[in-house]
């Protein structure tokens, strides 16, 4: 058992696919770092959200280090190009944060699992390492390209998995079902494993008063916040709407669909073919306080996930946010999303864009039970899904990576 020490151990925080601050998850566990004592540097992207942000950044206390993406796209030789690029800008940085303060601790959050290296290049120098896995990868890769399930890349990544958990002093996960997987594909050993959940930051998601003027004169806003890939289901909710709005005539309800993402020119023009107009509104990407003015303002949550191998199994991070701020959540009936949401959300067994739609209608017209469901949705993050649990574990991941008294 490693002794205590006075000295503030560095912890360096790795991400390929979101910039920080914007992502969340990553934002929310470097500042509970730093709140615990520790010295944090985060080496992330920037992306057009970032963009006017400089390449180095001291804020709350965190050094942030980021790096140019040039690359990007859905088909797979994106991927190579971009994770390949990410690999030689990542490690470049980590040696030069090296150079300038020896760290304790590399946490490293995939997607990719291709950063198992750095515990090669720091791990003789006695750094523990943390795999905090955001996704699945051969589940992941399952889903954009379902036509090859058991091909080279799938086994590819597969094995990049497993050199990612052996190389983890601890792993941590999003939610239970990420927990059984560590457990039986990676063999992790089961004190080695700790699940940190997406829970929003309260005093960001903090209950505000709505926005009237954001409804336009409608009854009814049902809102959709996030990334907006094949997998995410946007064009599904689009279906919704459009079945909503012409099929059963229910002029009264605006679609806000906020967000960016690599299907966005599919679903632009999947919006003008279907003669969607004003009723369904593409906003991009806007700050988080316009964000929480339309969750605040809205009557409803969609969470239109597609049903495949990663998002059956994922907690959505949209879920937990409209949870945060008292919105009741329409999901199409997915594993985790049951497990999240509980009783804060109506469950879709048909996965179509027209069973969506009569699931908004449904609960837009019975606001008794949406304001239960409020309730139930603000009490769970509140409660046995809050951030404070998650900092929690992630401080116990911590400890046992550097051989602390995980019970302190």
């Amino acid at each position: 058992m490693r002794a205590e020490t006075t000295t503030p151990l560095h912890a360096l925080l790795v991400v390929e696919n979101a910039p920080v601050p914007h992502d969340r998850r990553v934002w929310n566990q470097a500042r509970s770092l730093a709140e615990r004592g520790y010295e944090v540097s985060i080496i992330s992207p920037s992306d057009k959200r970032s963009a006017d942000r400089p390449s180095f950044e001291r804020l709350e206390g965190i050094d942030i280090y980021r790096f140019k993406m040039p690359f990007g796209g859905s088909r797979k030789r994106d991927f190579v190009m971009e994770y390949g690029w990410a690999a030689l800008a990542i490690h470049s940085r980590a040696m030069r944060i090296w150079r300038k303060k020896r760290f304790d601790v590399i946490h490293v959050a995939n997607p990719p699992d291709i950063f198992f290296g750095l515990k090669w290049m720091f791990g003789w120098h006695g750094v523990k390492f943390v795999f905090d896995q955001h996704d699945l990868g051969p589940e992941t890769y399952q889903s954009k390209f379902e036509d090859e399930k058991s091909g080279v890349l799938h086994k590819i990544l597969t094995w990049l998995e497993r050199r990612s958990y052996r190389a983890s002093d601890a792993v941590i996960v999003t939610n239970e079902s990420y927990r059984s997987r560590a457990l039986s594909r990676g063999r992790v050993p089961d004190d080695n494993v700790f699940v940190v959940r997406n829970s929003p930051d309260l005093q960001l998601f903090a209950t505000r008063p709505p926005t009237p003027e954001l409804k336009d004169g409608y009854d009814h806003m049902v809102v959709f916040v996030g990334t907006m890939g094949f997998q995410d289901g946007v064009q599904v909710l689009l279906d919704a709407a459009h079945h909503v709005r012409l099929v059963r005539g229910r002029r009264d309800v605006l679609f806000v669909v906020i967000g960016t993402g690599d299907v966005w020119d599919e679903l632009q023009a999947q919006h003008e073919r279907m003669g969607l107009g004003e009723g369904v509104r593409f906003t991009g990407f806007i700050s988080d306080e316009d964000m929480l003015d339309y969750l605040a303002t809205a009557d409803v949550g969609a969470a239109p996930d597609i049903d495949n191998p990663l998002n059956d199994i994922s907690t959505m991070i949209k879920t937990m946010d409209y949870m945060a701020m008292g919105l009741p959540v329409v999901s199409f009936d997915l594993t985790e999303s049951r497990r999240s949401a509980g009783e804060a959300a109506v469950y879709v067994d048909e996965h179509t864009g027209q069973a969506f739609g009569d699931a908004l209608v449904d609960l837009l017209d019975d606001p008794e039970r949406r304001a239960k469901m409020s309730s139930v949705g603000r009490e769970r993050i509140d409660g046995p899904l809050s951030w404070n649990r998650s900092a929690d574990q992630l401080d116990a991941a911590y400890r046992r990576a550097l051989g602390l008294d995980v019970s302190t």
